[in-house]
C-alpha cells in the first residue's frame, strides 16, 4: 500500500508524477528515475512501483530489479544509481535539519524538534525533499501545513 499525502492528491489519478512515496523506495534502491523515465513506464508499472514494498533488503533487490527492468523494456534508457553521499536518511535524524527550519520560517511555520520526533519516516522524508537544497518546491507550504498544522 502507497503512503498517501493530501498535498500530493491531484498525481495519484494519472501517476503523472512521482509520489513522494516512490521516491523514497527508491532512494532506498539507490536507484535514480527521472520523470521522462517513469512517464515511460506503463501505469501498470506506475501503480506496481507504488504499491511493491521496500523495506527488508530482498524487497529492496526486487523492486530495483523490477524497475530497470520495466525501464529498459520501455526503452527509457539506463537508470543512474545513486551516489553514497554519506547523507543520513531524514527518518533517523535526531532533529530536523537547519534548512528545513530555515524554510518553513520562511513560510511562516515553526517546525520544532518535539514536532519533528512525532512525524513519521514518510512524513520527515516529505518535508526534507519539498524544502529542497535550494528552494522549496510549491507542494512545501500544502505539505507543512499537512503534517506540522498551522502557521505560526
Amino acid at each position: 500500500m502507497i503512503r498517501r499525502f493530501a498535498f500530493e492528491a491531484d498525481i495519484f489519478p494519472s501517476l503523472e508524477f512521482v509520489p513522494l512515496a516512490v521516491r523514497r523506495k527508491l532512494d532506498r534502491a539507490g536507484v535514480k528515475l527521472g520523470l521522462e523515465q517513469w512517464q515511460a513506464l506503463g501505469y501498470g508499472e506506475r501503480l506496481a512501483l507504488c504499491h511493491l514494498p521496500a523495506n527488508l533488503p530482498e524487497e529492496i533487490e526486487a523492486l530495483r530489479v523490477f524497475v530497470r527492468e520495466a525501464a529498459a523494456n520501455r526503452g527509457a534508457g539506463e537508470l543512474k544509481l545513486l551516489d553514497d553521499t554519506g547523507e543520513t536518511a531524514p527518518e533517523s535524524l535526531e532533529e530536523p535539519p537547519a534548512t528545513l527550519v530555515r524554510n518553513a520560517q520562511e513560510a511562516g511555520f515553526r517546525l520544532t524538534r518535539e514536532q519533528w520526533s512525532r512525524l513519521d519516516g514518510d512524513e520527515r522524508y516529505a518535508l526534507v525533499k519539498l524544502s529542497g537544497k535550494k528552494k522549496p518546491s510549491h507542494n512545501f507550504v500544502n505539505a507543512l501545513a499537512e503534517l506540522i498544522g498551522q502557521r505560526s
